[in-house]
Formats: C-alpha cells, structure tokens, sequence
C-alpha cells in the first residue's frame, strides 16, 4: 500500500506502525528503507525475515536530530563530531562505539552501531513522529538492486507493505560509511561524498579499511557481491564493449549502458537495448538502480556496462557497479 508521504494522516499511521512493531517503507534522500522500531529486537527480525538478509549483518539506525545519538552511541570522536556537523542531516552513516544493551539486534550483535540522519522530509517527518531511531536497510531483497521509488519497493515486497512515497531518490545510492570506532576516520563504504570532502570536513585523513591490520566492523552494502539485478552484469571498456557489440547474435538479449558513442547499426539490433550513461556522477547515482530494474523488467539476460573514469568522484557508483558484477 503505497501512501503520500505528504499526508500528516499517512506519517502519523506510519509512526504508529514503528511503534507498535511493524515494518514499513519509507524514503530516504538515498534510497528508500525498510524501517522497524531500533530499540525493538522483535521488529528488527521482520526486517532480517522479510529481506532473506543474516541476522549478524548489521542496519544503520536513522535518527532525526544529532541530539539521539547518544541514546545509541557510548562517546563521539571529535573528528566524528566534525563530520556530523558538515553533513548531518545528509548522506553520510558514522559506525560508533555502542552503548551496551541499546539496539542490540540492529546492530547485528556487535559492539559498535551504525547512524545516519537523513535530510529527507519525509524521512524527517516519520523520524519525528516515531520519537525513536527507526532502522532501516535498503528495502529490497538481500543483495539485490536497492529501490529509489516507491514502486520499486511495493515490486519488491509486495503491496501489502505500508509503504511512504517521498518521490524518486534524489542521490540514488546508499549513504558513505565512515568507521569512527578505532581512533581515526576509516572508509567502509564510499558513497556521493567524496573523500576530499570527508577530509576536509574532519581534518584528518580518511583511510582505506584494507590498510588496517584488525577488521573493520560488519557494515551495510559491503560484501563484495551485492546490489546485483537478474540479469548477468558486466563491465567494460569502450574498446572491449565495440568488440563486443561486433559479436552480438540476434538470439541474445543484451542491454547496454555507456557514455561512449557507438556504431548505429550495433546497437540499433533488435536484441540490443541502448540507454547513454549521464556525464554528471550525480546524475548516473540518481539514475542507476532504477536503469538496472528498467532493464531487468526488459528480460535482458546480460547488462554490459562502460567501465567509469578513474576520478576518485565516481567512487561511489564505481563500488556499487563493481559489486554487482560480482559473482555471489
């Protein structure tokens, strides 16, 4: 069921639902989530049920004001506090020091927890209303492609689901993950900001979690194969793509996302479907699931994608493309 999330009617029933134990949908600048009550470990295993997803991988936590953090956090690094005031509300998850025995089953048995303050209003709003964290996963089936629209989630988990429409996504992946447990800031997931902006904004270097000896925490969206749609995707360069498109037979089904100009007759063939990828990393963020579905729900059987330039800017859209050519 799918509800305007500019009706005070629909926030209101939607909180009602968080704080009675239910799951619901409900839009994010990023992507749209699949929210239950944070303090709840009851309603926190709908989500795990609902999206097939391990109970040990743990949720980011959406909060509305910096204010709750300490309700989930044990202390705040300063290099922490830095990031939150440059971005907060916004795309950006900090992984914190937990306080013991808060929000046990969200963060996936760990001693750490994920938190992020949307800047959506309808997100806001729901957040507000709730009066509590609300955990929130993309909402999608584990490892598939993440929905930026209200029917995208409805497609996925069916229209029983209460389900908030706040629009398309304006950034159209999930948020960056900074670890903020070990004493310095460490990347764990990139996203639309870039790691400049994260130094600049904290002062300090942002490092690689493959630089450090120890683990970094279990975070959302990281394992290598992941936001992957039906059809078989792979990557290449426009050399390897011509070539490609060269040999394609009439009896496959290919779909084709680039920047780069091809010849018309290779993809003007009956089996190839053709879709140019935006020259704004902002713009291919804001459309690249929903690319994905449209072309999943097209039949294709492989989705050949031009690899991306090397700036550290495409970081984020370079990771998601990467781990959905990943074989699971």
């Amino acid at each position: 069921m799918i509800h305007s999330g500019t009706d005070p009617a629909a926030i209101a029933e939607a909180a009602r639902l968080i704080r009675n134990g239910e799951l619901i949908g409900l839009p994010t600048e990023t992507v749209y989530g699949l929210g239950a009550d944070a303090s709840n470990d009851a309603a926190v295993a709908l989500i795990f049920a609902a999206k097939g997803r391990p109970s040990n991988h743990p949720l980011i936590v959406h909060i509305a004001e910096v204010q709750q953090v300490l309700d989930y956090a044990s202390s705040v690094p300063p290099f922490a506090a830095r990031l939150i005031a440059a971005f907060w509300p916004g795309p950006l998850t900090l992984i914190l020091p937990r306080k013991p025995g808060v929000a046990t089953a969200a963060a996936g048995g760990q001693d750490s927890i994920g938190l992020r303050c949307p800047s959506h209003a309808v997100a806001q709003a729901l957040l507000k209303a709730c009066r509590t964290g609300v955990a929130g996963p993309s909402a999608n089936r584990f490892g598939r492609v993440s929905p930026t629209t209200a029917a995208h989630v409805a497609d996925e988990l069916g229209e029983d689901l209460f389900v908030l429409d706040g629009g398309p996504c304006e950034v159209g992946i999930e948020s960056t993950i900074v670890d903020c447990t070990r004493g310095q800031p460490v990347l764990l997931r990139p996203g639309v900001l870039t790691r400049a902006q994260l130094e600049v904004a904290c002062g300090e270097p942002v490092l690689d979690k493959e630089a450090l000896a120890s683990n970094a925490p279990r975070a959302s969206g990281t394992l290598a194969s992941h936001y992957a749609p039906n059809a078989k995707v792979r990557l290449m360069d426009k050399t390897e793509l011509q070539a490609a498109l060269a040999a394609v037979e009439p009896s496959q089904r290919i779909a084709v996302y680039a920047y780069s100009i091809f010849g018309i007759d290779a993809i003007s063939a009956a089996s190839v479907l053709y879709r140019a990828m935006p020259l704004q990393v902002s713009q291919l963020a804001h459309e690249l699931f929903a690319v994905l579905r449209d072309f999943d729900a097209q039949g294709v059987a492989q989705i050949w994608v031009e690899t991306l330039p090397a700036a550290t800017e495409w970081d984020g859209v370079r990771d998601r493309l990467t781990r959905a050519a990943t074989p699971p």
